[in-house]
């Protein structure tokens, strides 16, 4: 991989400390190289693109005016922390991002020391930094400074104002900067992109209030002259601006909103605010692909384009001369608009992801039926919930990894009352590029512990379609997990007529002699290819494709152990508490003792990497599971010598 070359400007920055030697008017020529340099990364290697363009002015501000990594600086999410990445220190392992054995996509505290806070799902900053502010307090550290960057998607979900009704009552030295563009990866929805959109505070007011502040400090009594002025601001607010402001009512200093794009406007907000005691919010106002034209203009499709053409703004496809099976997001997003069609109590529900799991086709096709709640996966769990309660089929679609954000409410809110919510967790399994806060490592364990629920898996995408079919039965009266992976399928003609399965039902895909491969979901298609090979060495295994974790199909299982000693389970879960776990507890209570290898994801946190990469380190690729199936021939026979 071939390093980037950078500006001028920015070859000479390897650190912060280097930033600051700069003069002013030369942040803006820093900004241009920077956002070049981000443009050229991504074309080349891929990753996300648009959120870190808007953030670049902000970005070079920050570093520029705080005295990091001793100040503490919190991204929300990370998406947009490229050039954060690119001034601390990793500009000339850039293009190692997201790469296998690379720099990660998202800020990790193990990669540096400039990363306080690692993240990778949305609204965690406030909470963080806030946490990072009282301990600083506590341990007199009163020079310290602690600054959260959210989105205006990212606030709204629920954590981010549990954080700032305690940032409010704390004093603590934070300040939190919105950064307002209107954008998550889909356009923002809800009552609060509305008021994030209408809001204008008065700049009288600010300028006002800030000139009396320093005044009255300035007096022998100045506190007692504060806090009366503090008793007043309401009164003062309402006379001065068109509309109450949502954070000065949580009891935040409130400050814009400003051009986030004007980075000596910034710089100069920053320095002013670092001399403001107390918790603070920075409205900044910003675009989502600043600087690249076309990502400007459709901001979805630039979140994370891949590989591009810098010049033409052509993305990078393959091209294929034989039909290519689909994504199966895609399977899922035409099949319940089949499913909606014959059945009128069918909706869709997704947390601001309708692209990403494209639930987009129904909403566009029957909008009164599919509903984006935004980033707010436990209101989708429980709105879901509510839906079931009135003879509603809700097929709720969360990504695996975002699934645990809303754990709660399946467990209290569906479970518990036994309604038939359909959970369609898609990125099931080791996803790739985005690593370890992305993968959908724990579904199967969390989810089959819980009373009540049907814990599944395809296998293709003609069982995705039977799967999501018989979930929406009116005699299935229980919670329904669907799960299935990123990325595509295996079937190119996959529109197959739709069947009921019964549940807890397994089928053979392969009769054999040596040992039992017992699998669950899309890496059934790793054993079919392993046991192809291990045919020409003259094994001959067997292959189950048991569908459900839960319940497990006790009778295919009891025909399996009376006949095999030696089994091997395969899942694109945890190995802890998977389907794995099941069968050895299956195995367990009916007293069979086979020897089992289970294959899956290890009790390791697996780092990012193409998702072939992932499962070659983990085991349960095709290679992995013949590997698997040799050893424990190979056993065998020794046993019988």
């Amino acid at each position: 991989m071939k390093e980037i070359e950078a500006g001028p400007l920015l070859s000479q920055i390897d650190i912060p400390a280097d930033l600051k030697k700069l003069k002013k008017e030369q942040l803006q020529q820093v900004c241009n190289e920077l956002r070049q340099f981000i443009i050229d990364c991504v074309s080349v290697h891929g990753g996300h693109f648009g959120a870190s363009l808007g953030v670049v002015e902000l970005t070079v501000a920050l570093h520029y005016v705080l005295n990091t990594p001793y100040d503490q600086l919190v991204w929300d999410v990370g998406h947009q922390a490229y050039g954060h990445k690119i001034l601390t220190g990793r500009r000339k392992v850039f293009h190692t991002n997201r790469k296998y054995k690379g720099l990660s996509g998202f800020p990790k505290r193990s990669e540096s020391e400039y990363d306080t806070f690692g993240v990778g799902h949305s609204s965690t900053s406030i909470s963080a930094a806030l946490g990072m502010a009282i301990a600083s307090k506590y341990k007199g550290e009163t020079d310290r400074q602690h600054v959260a960057v959210i989105g205006d998607g990212a606030m709204t979900a629920g954590l981010p104002f549990e954080a700032l009704n305690h940032a409010g009552v704390s004093n603590a030295n934070i300040l939190v900067i919105l950064n307002d563009n209107n954008m998550s990866i889909d356009p923002n929805v809800g009552a609060l992109k509305e008021y994030l959109t209408d809001i204008t505070t008065s700049h009288t007011y600010n300028k006002l209030r800030d000139d009396v502040w320093h005044f009255l400090g300035k007096l022998p009594y100045g506190d007692y002259q504060r806090d009366l002025v503090s008793k007043l601001q309401a009164s003062l607010k309402g006379m001065l601006s068109k509309s109450s402001n949502l954070f000065e009512a949580l009891g935040l200093r409130y400050f814009g909103p400003i051009d986030g794009h004007n980075v000596l406007k910034v710089t100069e907000i920053l320095e002013h605010l670092k001399d403001i005691p107390g918790p603070k919010l920075l409205h900044i106002k910003t675009v989502k692909g600043k600087g690249y034209d076309l990502a400007e203009k459709d901001q979805t499709l630039w979140h994370a384009p891949g590989t591009f053409d810098k010049i033409t703004g052509e993305i990078d496809k393959k091209v294929h001369d034989v039909p290519q099976p689909p994504k199966y997001q895609d399977v899922f997003g035409h099949t319940i608009i089949e499913l909606a069609k014959q059945n009128e109590k069918v909706m869709g529900i997704t947390p601001a992801m309708p692209s990403g799991c494209s639930l987009k086709y129904m909403m566009e096709e029957m909008p009164d039926r599919a509903f984006d709640v935004g980033i707010a996966e436990q209101h989708a769990v429980t709105f879901s919930a509510g839906l079931a309660t009135q003879g509603m089929r809700p097929f709720c679609n969360i990504y695996s990894s975002f699934m645990q954000r809303g754990y709660d409410m399946v467990v209290h809110d569906v479970a518990i009352q036994k309604l038939p919510v359909v959970f369609c967790l898609d990125r099931a399994g080791l996803v790739g590029d985005d690593g370890p806060t992305h993968h959908g490592a724990y579904d199967i364990a969390y989810m089959r512990c819980i009373p009540n629920m049907i814990v599944s898996a395809p296998m293709n995408e003609a069982e995705l379609r039977n799967l999501m079919y018989t979930a929406q039965l009116d005699e299935t009266r229980l919670p329904f997990v669907i799960r299935y992976p990123r990325g595509q399928g295996v079937m190119p003609e996959w529109r197959t007529p739709m069947q009921r399965i019964e549940i807890g039902k397994g089928r053979m895909i392969k009769d054999g002699e040596d040992v039992a491969i017992l699998t669950i979901g899309h890496p059934g298609n790793f054993a079919v290819q392993a046991t192809k090979q291990l045919l020409t060495e003259g094994l001959d295994p067997a292959h189950y494709d048991m569908r459900f974790a839960k319940p497990l199909d006790e009778e295919l299982l009891h025909i399996i152990a009376r006949k095999f000693n030696k089994v091997i389970t395969v899942e694109d879960g945890t190995i802890v508490g998977g389907f794995g776990s099941a069968v050895l507890e299956f195995f367990a209570a009916n007293n069979y003792t086979p020897e089992v290898k289970m294959l899956g994801i290890p009790d390791a946190i697996i780092e990012h990497g193409k998702p072939e990469e992932l499962h070659r380190e983990c085991g349960y690729d095709a290679q992995g599971i013949a590997e698997a199936v040799r050893v424990m021939v190979s056993r065998k026979v020794e046993e019988v010598i």
